[in-house]
């Protein structure tokens, strides 16, 4: 029923909160919304109905009540509230028509609406370690009864006592299955997430979920494993980003600047690359257009050659964001070489330290975040060699910044096509999500279809 949810996120496992990483906050809005999905998927109500309209091997019958049969439920009105510090307190109301031959001989018909109401707890698996829910209290309260048969007090009696046989039996199991169908909604939160073939992404849980009057807040402990070598460390200052304040009802997950910083030095190999025959603008690549900015080129290569350039990383990408912007730093080196004949190896122009700045637009792609690139900004350029002697480097800031743009872009773009994993939750539709940058976090409203 729509109430299951509720406690989806209530108590979470405990451990050690994390510096920074990921936090999730739901709201009611996706609580009852997964809920009402996994009604529909498992079909429950309707299992109900026929399971307790067949003969059960070993139940006891109900004495004075044959032939007893459950049709018409009816959809449920869910009302749910956050208890703080335990989870979520539900009402469900429905109701159905229970029919049979009564101890009179006569058929039987009886139209109850009714409430059902629970409080949801969370535990932990002992063998996986993932959540699992568990109700507690189940009673059932009779709103409204009425039948066929005639009003005196023997039949009131019976029907009464009937319905509270019946009724308890019945709706309590029900409640429980849904549970159980909403547990496997939480059997892939903590699978690694592959990156590409660099590493993969685990949403360890950091803490107990924190319930509050408004929202459960869960907080994530994301373990960066590259295909080969050490878990990446999240660089912290300290400071844990949170989720701005919103409705009530909001349902959000917030990424941090830090987290999405050690997913990218899974790439850092990737944006590795060797630009070659290709054209920045108008210009071909070649000594020639170089000489255009560097004299000292044409005096050591009085033919055009063509040019390759080499791009290395010398540190992990580095994200920052300010509220409404995110940049992408990357630190690292762009060496010239001009081509030369015969097989032989290209001969190495200069070599300059490079610090740029790419502005980053985020979206949501198959539930992966998704970012492209712009240039932002060249930062710093800095000659470290040089085989055509002194020249000034700032000469070169516009070739090098179209170089950044026309060619090297497309490539850091073409690397980061392969997006970064989101957690695998209660079948959460991440593409539906408006993106917010906030100060050294990206927020998520997560919504509705």
């Amino acid at each position: 029923m729509l109430w299951i949810l509720g406690l989806v996120l209530c108590g979470l496992l405990a451990g050690t909160r994390a510096d920074s990483g990921a936090l999730l906050r739901l709201g009611m809005d996706i609580m009852i919304h997964e809920v009402q999905s996994a009604m529909e998927e498992s079909h429950i109500m309707e299992k109900m109905a026929a399971e307790a309209s067949n003969p059960q091997p070993g139940g006891k019958a109900i004495k004075g009540l044959t032939n007893m049969k459950v049709k018409d439920v009816l959809q449920p009105v869910i009302t749910l509230n956050f208890v703080p510090g335990v989870g979520i307190f539900q009402c469900v109301s429905t109701g159905m028509t229970i029919t049979g031959k009564s101890f009179t001989g006569g058929n039987m018909e009886i139209n109850v609406v009714l409430n059902i109401t629970a409080t949801d707890r969370l535990l932990q698996d002992e063998e996986t370690g993932t959540p699992m829910f568990r109700s507690e209290g189940c009673e059932v309260i009779l709103v409204n009864v009425k039948t066929n048969l005639p009003n005196n007090k023997a039949i009131n009696k019976f029907v009464d006592s009937t319905l509270r046989k019946v009724l308890p039996g019945l709706m309590c199991p029900a409640i429980d299955a849904v549970l159980v169908y909403v547990n496997k909604k939480w059997t892939k939160l903590t699978d690694p997430m592959p990156v590409d073939k660099m590493g993969s992404v685990k949403y360890a849980l950091a803490s107990s979920a924190a319930t509050t009057a408004s929202h459960i807040q869960v907080d994530f402990s994301p373990v960066v494993q590259p295909q080969k070598g050490q878990v990446i460390r999240l660089a912290t200052d300290g400071l844990v980003p949170e989720i701005p304040e919103g409705s009530a009802q909001d349902s959000q997950l917030l990424l941090s600047a830090a987290f999405i910083t050690a997913e990218l030095a899974l790439l850092q190999k990737s944006l590795e690359v060797n630009l070659k025959d290709k054209r920045v603008g108008k210009l071909p690549q070649t000594t020639g257009t170089l000489a255009g900015f560097i004299p000292e080129v044409a005096k050591t290569h009085h033919k055009p050659k063509p040019l390759l350039i080499k791009v290395k990383i010398s540190k992990p990408p580095k994200v920052t964001m300010k509220a409404g912007k995110s940049l992408m730093h990357l630190h690292g080196s762009l060496e010239m070489f001009a081509a030369r004949r015969h097989g032989k190896h290209p001969k190495s122009l200069f070599r300059l330290e490079t610090h740029f700045g790419l502005e980053i637009h985020y979206s949501v792609r198959e539930n992966r975040l998704q970012m492209a690139t712009s240039l932002d900004s060249l930062l710093s350029l800095s000659r470290e060699s040089s085989s055509i002697g002194d020249f000034n480097e700032t000469e070169l800031t516009g070739f090098i910044t179209d170089c950044l743009q026309k060619a090297y872009i497309p490539v850091v773009n073409d690397v980061l096509h392969v997006g970064l994993p989101l957690p695998d939750l209660l079948a959460i539709n991440y593409n539906l999500s408006e993106l917010n940058i906030v100060e050294d976090a990206l927020v998520l409203g997560l919504k509705m279809e």
